[in-house]
This record gives C-alpha cells, sequence and structure tokens, in this order.
C-alpha cells in the first residue's frame, strides 16, 4: 500500500524520508516498512498530520487538504 499524500507533503516541504524518519523518532527502513506495509502507528499518523498541518485522512488519501500550500514548521 503506498501513500501518495505523506509522500507529496513530505516533497512539498523538502524533507527526505529520512528527516521525516527522525521527525517522527524512527529510523528511515521502519518508516520505509509502515508505508509498504499500510501499517502506520495511530500515533505516528496524528504526529505526521500536526507536522503537515493537515488531517489524517488526506494523508491516508480518504480526503482533499483544507488549503493547498499548507507549509511544515521548521524547527
Amino acid at each position: 500500500m503506498t501513500y501518495p499524500n505523506i509522500n507529496a507533503k513530505r516533497s512539498r516541504n523538502q524533507l527526505t524520508m529520512e528527516e521525516l524518519a527522525t521527525k517522527l523518532g524512527v529510523t528511515r527502513k521502519t518508516l520505509y516498512n509502515w508505508m509498504e506495509s499500510g501499517n502506520i502507528p495511530q500515533s505516528k499518523l496524528e504526529l505526521m498530520a500536526d507536522l503537515f498541518h493537515c488531517s489524517i485522512d488526506y494523508l491516508l488519501g480518504r480526503a482533499t487538504p483544507k488549503s493547498p500550500d499548507m507549509q511544515v514548521r521548521k524547527e
């Protein structure tokens, strides 16, 4: 299972898989495995939704974003 909206948000915010994994507190391999298997933990989906300022439904491809120019906060 792929999540094109997660990859699109990551790309738009100029984050590599490694950088996103670090922000989620996991390794790049763990993040890759979650995305491939379709088993992303709820807590990490919530963190991604906060990071990208969008809904979990959007990340999973179930809804459209509220605003097309949503950006991630650089910390």
